[in-house]
């Protein structure tokens, strides 16, 4: 486990942007509606955002616009921008300098995307930082999120009515006499197969075979464009690996759970996270939620709880636990203090 700490960075403002075209689960062809109603039961997904129209870059850029406009920052100040996403536009070139340029960013402006899911918000605010930390980089955007719905088969039940679409917005800004930024992050490569699309890259280049659907088993049929995901081992990473890194990152911060604020988990699935919750011994007042609604929305699942959990608490001058898990298999915390951080309402598209 990697233990870093940054200091004189402010978590300046958040906005996500999400499909207002909504999919509801009580809708979706289970083999049996006993199953439908254990999984929406378990997992606590509802209903889910899906894209008709929009790719991540889409939603990400609507976050931007709006959170640089409510923020009052000149574009040409900002000098990082970084995109956290499984859903890129193309292969090449990177979506992020595509943000650059539609976004009207500097050409001096740096930029790249990072290709991580569950753990990438808390890894994107860990790379961000460590550009920032010296003080020459003074504004940059973190932009992550997903648009899982691209690779996921209508006739996978472990998967389609699990995940969300939406796109997200960070600003960043390096201030003197901040207080550290601790991170903890890790990965675990030897179950990598868990959360996998093996086909169309280079390991296994496209072929019209992989678009041939294959039943894995009762309701989980799937080709090999589509999402796998291995539940239960998942869950074992999960509910084992995320307690034991957040008890490492507390004791190295010299602190508790009595000075965590708000605990804004990964929204995986809602018995996973109550599992890793119940383990950690912290009440359900801490931990706030956005899976009803939304389903599982990859990496930027964090800031959408942020922000759909807006009305009902005060994020302002409080002490708050970030923790991303999952695909990978890969993981990262981070604990920061927010001071004045502009967190806009929900935008639909």
């Amino acid at each position: 486990m990697a233990l870093i700490s940054f200091k004189n960075l402010e978590l300046s403002g958040i906005a996500v942007a999400v499909p207002s075209n909504e999919e509801y689960n009580e809708s979706y062809e289970f083999p049996s509606e006993k199953e439908r109603d254990l999984f929406i039961k378990t997992t606590g997904v509802s209903k889910r955002r899906k894209s008709v129209n929009h790719l991540c870059s889409d939603l990400c850029f609507e976050a931007a616009e709006k959170l640089i406009k409510k923020l009052n920052w000149k574009k040409e100040e900002i000098e990082i921008l970084i995109f956290i996403s499984q859903s890129r536009d193309y292969i090449i070139p990177s979506t992020s300098i595509l943000l650059q340029e539609r976004l009207g960013l500097s050409k001096s402006c740096i930029c790249f995307d990072v290709p991580l899911g569950c753990s990438g918000y808390a890894y994107g605010l860990s790379i961000m930082a460590s550009f920032m930390t010296n003080g020459q980089i003074k504004k940059g955007l973190l932009l992550a999120g997903d648009i899982s719905s691209f690779c996921l088969n209508p006739k996978d039940k472990s998967t389609y009515p699990l995940f969300g679409d939406a796109g997200s917005a960070t600003a960043i800004e390096w201030k003197e006499n901040q207080q550290s930024w601790k991170f903890e992050l890790g990965s675990d490569g030897s179950g990598a197969e868990n959360i996998m699309i093996a086909g169309g890259h280079c390991r296994e280049p496209f072929s019209t075979d992989q678009l041939a659907d294959e039943e894995i088993s009762a309701g989980i049929t799937r080709n090999k464009l589509n999402l796998k995901l291995n539940g239960e081992e998942v869950f074992y990473f999960s509910v084992n690996q995320v307690p034991a890194s957040i008890k490492n990152l507390l004791a190295d911060s010299n602190m508790s759970f009595e000075n965590i604020d708000y605990w804004i988990m990964h929204q995986a699935n809602k018995i996973m996270n109550e599992t890793i919750r119940i383990k950690c011994k912290v009440e359900k007042e801490k931990v706030p939620y956005s899976l009803e609604n939304f389903g599982n929305t990859s990496s930027a699942s964090i800031p959408l709880t942020l922000v759909v959990n807006l009305k009902q608490r005060s994020y302002q001058n409080k002490t708050l636990l970030f923790s991303g898990f999952g695909v990978g298999l890969s993981w990262a915390n981070v604990i920061l203090q927010t001071h004045n951080v502009e967190i806009l309402d929900l935008i639909e598209l």
